[in-house]
């Protein structure tokens, strides 16, 4: 028969990390222990002995209301709730301070609990992965199991899962809206897409949002994506300056490129970046001087994306379930901030494909991508097609609409933010179908935020949009009215 096994806890240490924040009570450095085990992430659960889940429990309570953590104020908060006695009484605070002689190894100590709390975790989570390995009737697709270990191991190496407390989150609430009163317009919550009018309408990128780019084929909406992957990796806007909210800092991205192979995304990056026309260069069409020029700026836009924090996955009919494995690593290993996927209808969920009914598979899909959003903590941007019922509606301007989304309805409930790219050049119809470099983003949804139209510049030939400047003829790209008597200004690109 199995011996039964005591969890790993050296309450010795326990005993000497609770003495040493009782005896760290005076000088310049008062509650050092204290924020030492705040910052290394020790909480209630990290003590196996209870008397000393108790203690630290009452101790996290009178920091949090800035009291003094010495033993007389510790015993009155304890005989207060009614757990003095189970903990042994004054005599047993008394012995954390006895047999702790100082403070100096306090860290060590800490990291004696830390470890043995982390090994009982791994315990406790692998215990969670068998008991589902043996229970087939619940689990049938061993995969299922697997993503679920995966997740269960990752999330410990990610810190706690739990949620934030809500006083926590009304602190956390009031300190961005804080920020908002001193900021004056010129910083906003989330990443920047390297598009100055569509941050405005945004206020950024935000965590744990799903932003949709949703347009028909060779719209560009690929364009749009690696656009704003490239800006958030190189802290560059699309003018190639340093993006002022954050001074110019990377932001690594992960790129799920499940329809076109990493060589071809690169190549066309690069090329964009040094605004190399391909077309021209193939057939020969670049004078000599002009050549000289863009090996100049090839060789620079090589050099800058080389350095880019920039991760791509290129493998093809992805199943949700291991792209999200592969993004929880690729979260742990590179600390990534942004996810791209191109594009949602190229995933697959072999859980929901038994039902035979892809508006269910990819409603599946949707959920699980927003899930990913949520557990990650960052924002995730998926492309998607569009139906062709924007065409089919009479409508000149052939603008799409949400119910657009192809293949289901739960993407646009789902998402928190849904881009309607459009270029009216495409539609001989409509009016502005003679500029063949505007674009429009119909921030069609957006959760947190404002909706409307985002007009910019769109080069084909480089596969990059630019920020449209502002027109007078009552277009303008910012839910603001047109101040007046302002001058027309002109698109530097049209």
């Amino acid at each position: 028969m199995d011996q039964i096994k005591t969890p790993p806890s050296s309450i010795e240490a326990e005993r000497a990390v609770l003495g040493s924040i009782l005896l760290d009570t005076s000088g310049r450095d008062r509650d050092r222990v204290m924020d030492l085990c705040l910052a290394g992430g020790v909480t209630e659960e990290s003590f196996f002995d209870p008397r000393n889940r108790t203690v630290y429990s009452a101790m996290l309570l009178l920091n949090r209301l800035g009291k003094p953590l010495d033993a007389l104020v510790l015993i009155d908060s304890l005989k207060t709730d009614g757990k003095l006695d189970s903990i042994g009484g004054v005599a047993y605070i008394q012995s954390l301070i006895d047999q702790t002689p100082t403070t100096a190894h306090a860290e060590h100590y800490i990291n004696i609990v830390k470890a043995k709390h982390l090994r009982r975790t791994m315990i406790e989570r692998a215990a969670g992965v068998l008991d589902k390995c043996y229970d087939e009737s619940d689990w049938p697709d061993p995969n299922v199991v697997l993503g679920e270990a995966e997740k269960a191991f990752l999330e410990i190496g990610m810190g706690s899962s739990k949620t934030m407390s809500w006083s926590d989150a009304v602190e956390n609430g009031f300190s961005r809206l804080h920020d908002m009163f001193t900021s004056n317009g010129t910083t906003f919550e989330g990443l920047s897409t390297g598009l100055t009018h569509l941050d405005e309408k945004l206020q950024g990128l935000k965590n744990a949002e799903m932003i949709v780019i949703a347009a028909r084929p060779s719209v560009g909406k690929t364009s749009l994506a690696m656009n704003i992957a490239e800006s958030c990796a190189l802290g560059m806007d699309m003018n190639d300056m340093p993006v002022k909210t954050d001074g110019g800092k990377k932001h690594p991205v992960m790129i799920f490129s499940l329809e076109m192979p990493v060589e071809a995304l690169t190549r066309r990056m690069v090329a964009g970046r040094a605004r190399i026309d391909t077309w021209r260069l193939n057939r020969n069409l670049c004078p000599k001087s002009e050549k000289e020029m863009l090996m100049q700026n090839l060789f620079k836009a090589t050099g800058d994306l080389k350095d880019a924090p920039i991760y791509v996955d290129d493998s093809a009919g992805l199943d949700i379930m291991d792209l999200r494995a592969r993004a929880r690593r690729a979260k742990k290993a590179h600390g990534i901030e942004l996810i791209v996927i191109d594009y949602l209808q190229l995933c697959t969920c072999r859980e929901a494909a038994k039902q035979a009914s892809r508006q269910i598979e990819v409603g599946m899909i949707s959920q699980q991508i927003k899930a990913m959003a949520k557990e990650l903590k960052i924002p995730v941007i998926v492309l998607s097609q569009l139906s062709r019922a924007n065409e089919q509606r009479g409508d000149k301007y052939e603008k799409p609409k949400l119910s657009d989304l192809r293949d289901s309805g739960a993407i646009e409930q789902d998402a928190d933010v849904v881009f309607l790219l459009r270029r009216p050049s495409r539609n001989a119809k409509d009016p502005e179908s003679s500029d063949e470099t505007l674009a429009i983003i119909d921030v069609a949804k957006n959760r947190n935020g404002e909706t409307g139209e985002v007009r910019v510049n769109f080069v084909r030939e480089y596969t990059r949009f630019f920020d449209r400047e502002i027109e007078r003829k009552g277009e303008f790209t910012t839910s603001e009215p047109p101040p007046q008597g302002h001058e027309r200004f002109e698109d530097p690109l049209s």
